[in-house]
């Protein structure tokens, strides 16, 4: 199929089925229209309503795929019929840090194009630019008015994002350096998930501190705005099955597209001769065969996990497969799995990325439906804060 009729096909279905969309988005964010909701969620017995949001920071490395995009793939893949899945690429956090506005500009339509490559269907799940749609900053704005600023020093991350923005230890950190947004971004994620009324969010171990922010917020909205029903429910966290994957170059770091050394991250668009190349030069240890001791032998480990997410075993069962093996056999072993992996996305996502039509005409639909949901819940927000 030629990209115009693909795009064309998008931009009817997105203008036919506005009314459609208004009706399903308009009954997503008013079931919690129930004095239940509390013990529906608690045991299962209601639909979900998934949030989850990405930054556009280029392309996608191993540790971005199988920390969280592939179990996006997945969460669609078991999701009841029921469920609303909604996936962001979140353009206003990327703003925390410096940006080029070419190379952000270009990012933003990698990451759309990435998202569709490893599986998303956007007929299934609601695919958009967080950037699109502005009911986030509004609704953004009013939980910074809400929140204790103590709350946000508390935090975890900032001090680390500004430090790794600098090439520093966070102990050299200067706090005066610190801008606002980089400050106040878990309030804007807070709005991110609470927006569409989310009960479950997928994070990251680095951020459950913020989602635990996020249902602090919608405790304390729900007490001083009160109303019936509540409007926020709190968000369940969403484990996610893969470990962290780790630096293939010093494997006592995250994989990080920062990185100086481009040997330290396998990238979707590498090569198989460089995906190859890069596990090859893995730094490993001078010790006979292969165990896993994370602490002990973190680059040895770090393989058997990036194995383990990519075969879905668990990483204790690989290590067991290699009682009798050596470490050239782990390497070539875990090399075939990410040439595997990586193949078909690569490839998908090369020919996305060509088409900038289609992939404006997704994220188009996609904002359609995520501003409609929006609009449900800030019609609520803004009587019950008098803004009406």
């Amino acid at each position: 199929m030629s990209s115009s009729v693909r795009t064309f096909r998008v931009l009817n279905r997105c203008s036919h089925s506005l009314q459609t969309s208004r009706l399903r988005c308009q009954h997503v964010a008013k079931r919690f229209n129930s004095t239940k909701v509390t013990e529906e969620v608690k045991h299962g017995s209601r639909p979900r309503t998934v949030f989850s949001g990405i930054q556009p920071t280029g392309i996608p490395h191993l540790g971005n795929l199988c920390g969280a995009l592939l179990n996006w793939v997945e969460l669609q893949k078991n999701a009841h019929s029921d469920d609303v899945l909604i996936f962001s690429i979140v353009g206003w956090h990327a703003l925390t840090l410096p940006q080029d506005p070419k190379t952000l500009s270009a990012a933003r339509r990698d990451m759309m194009a990435v998202i569709l490559a490893i599986g998303i269907d956007p007929e299934r799940s609601i695919l958009f630019h967080q950037d699109d749609n502005p009911h986030h900053t509004d609704l953004a704005w009013l939980f910074n008015c809400i929140t204790p600023v103590g709350k946000l020093r508390r935090m975890t991350t900032w001090k680390s994002k500004l430090a790794t923005s600098r090439n520093a230890d966070e102990s050299e950190v200067d706090e005066s350096l610190l801008n606002a947004g980089l400050l106040t971004y878990p309030v804007l994620q807070a709005a991110d998930i609470l927006l569409y009324r989310a009960t479950h969010v997928p994070v990251g171990e680095d951020q459950k501190q913020h989602l635990e922010l996020s249902r602090d917020i919608a405790d304390t909205f729900n007490h001083t705005f009160k109303g019936k029903p509540r409007l926020f429910p709190l968000p369940e966290y969403v484990e996610t099955p893969s470990r962290r994957i780790l630096s293939l170059r010093d494997p006592t770091s995250k994989m990080s597209k920062s990185a100086p050394d481009v040997d330290s991250r396998i990238l979707l668009t590498d090569s198989d001769t460089q995906i190859q190349s890069k596990f090859r030069r893995a730094v490993t240890d001078s010790t006979v065969g292969v165990t896993y001791d994370p602490v002990g032998r973190p680059g040895v480990s770090n393989l058997l996990t990036i194995l383990a997410a990519c075969t879905g075993e668990n990483v204790l069962d690989v290590a067991k497969r290699f009682k009798s093996k050596g470490l050239g056999d782990l390497k070539a072993e875990v090399t075939d799995a990410v040439v595997q992996l990586i193949q078909q996305p690569r490839a998908e996502f090369e020919r996305l990325r060509d088409d900038p039509a289609y992939l404006s005409a997704v994220a188009l639909q996609g904002a359609t439906k995520s501003r409609l949901i929006g609009e449900e819940t800030m019609k609520v927000v803004r009587s019950r804060v008098g803004l009406t």
